[in-house]
């Protein structure tokens, strides 16, 4: 049996590289992303509707992986979302 500190992990991040880059996992991914846009859009607050229809996805390549994220482009949207908390609890209902 390994005592703590005994056991020593090396990971390959080629693997995690070309395992992370499969379309079926930028379609999980994507998926996610639009159940979280929906559910933000459907439970955004409408003043004027600018911030509603400014909620889009984007994608962001880093270095193992591309990113999904669903990101406001009104100028409010940080305002909002710091007193509402939209998008935080639109992405914890998309993934359950």
């Amino acid at each position: 049996m390994a005592r703590s500190g005994d056991t020593d992990v090396e990971f390959n991040p080629r693997f995690f590289e070309s395992v992370l880059r499969q379309p079926r996992v930028e379609a999980i991914v994507d998926g996610i992303g639009n159940r979280a846009l929906g559910i933000a859009q459907t439970n955004a607050p409408v003043d004027t509707e600018e911030y509603r229809d400014g909620l889009h996805i984007e994608h962001h390549e880093s270095r193992y992986r591309r990113t999904t994220r669903v990101v406001g482009s009104d100028e409010k949207t940080l305002l909002i979302e710091s007193k509402t908390g939209n998008l935080a609890r639109a992405l914890k209902q998309a993934k359950q």
